[in-house]
């Protein structure tokens, strides 16, 4: 497998989720109430897997890139709907990969929009704890996409072990949803109180897909006013 991927200087971790479906869905594909997944997982995705395993405001995890291990295969089924005041539920047809598997690496980089948290930057700490959560299994639970489609973690060699694309030079997967900028995470004026989605052209070559940072996509939406959060800081995590 050729290396396309560079090593970051911040301090990273590599994991392997793993799960019988994943649902991530196209958000055009979301208005009549029937989903169909992407082909790859979404960076926003993986990074709210990061951060099930572990997350403090101090930091904000940055996925550098998946590998994925298992074919690309697709299922479909059919969902009733959930209406309290429905007698009878309409029947929608939602399409999930099957049988998924990935290797991911993602690091931390301090979030400056959170200064009361300064005296928390302690990027040996914290890499040691979110390792230790990791060999558990995640802090929270993980799932890949949505909610029904359980997934499990674990530790991982990023480049080990035989993958299903290692031997494909490149495989494009069009126009697509990469993640989502929330008010704590701005990078300029432009993005400051708002929430913002973004877009990009992803492409796999030997397996793996790098992702850009999230000011490097392509394309951004405003998609509207959004309060930076605020936390509590506790000493006691702080000494954690």
């Amino acid at each position: 497998m050729e290396n396309v991927l560079e090593k970051t200087k911040f301090p990273t971790i590599e994991f392997e989720v793993y799960g019988e479906y994943a649902l991530f869905s196209d958000p055009i594909t979301r208005v009549g109430g029937e989903k169909c997944t992407y082909q790859i997982p979404t960076y926003e995705a993986l990074k709210g897997i990061a951060m099930s395993i572990y997350w403090k405001p101090t930091f904000t995890w940055f996925v550098d890139a998946v590998r994925v291990m298992n074919p690309i295969r697709t299922e479909r089924k059919g969902i009733r709907g959930h209406l309290y005041d429905d007698p009878d539920p309409q029947l929608y047809y939602y399409m999930y990969l099957k049988s998924v598997k990935y290797q991911v690496r993602a690091h931390i980089e301090w979030n400056l929009h959170h200064p009361e948290f300064a005296i928390d930057r302690n990027s040996g700490k914290h890499i040691s704890i979110a390792k230790r959560y990791l060999e558990k299994g995640g802090r929270r639970d993980v799932f890949l996409g949505t909610r029904e489609c359980q997934a499990y973690v674990a530790p991982c060699v990023f480049g080990e072990g035989c993958g299903t694309y290692d031997d494909i030079p490149a495989y494009d997967f069009g126009f697509m949803l990469h993640g989502f900028t929330y008010a704590d995470e701005a990078w300029n004026k432009a993005t400051k109180n708002r929430m913002t989605s973004n877009f990009w052209f992803p492409t796999m070559k030997y397996g793996i897909v790098t992702f850009p940072r999230p000011e490097e996509c392509p394309r951004h939406r405003n998609l509207g006013k959004m309060d930076a959060k605020t936390f509590p800081v506790r000493q006691e995590e702080i000494e954690e």
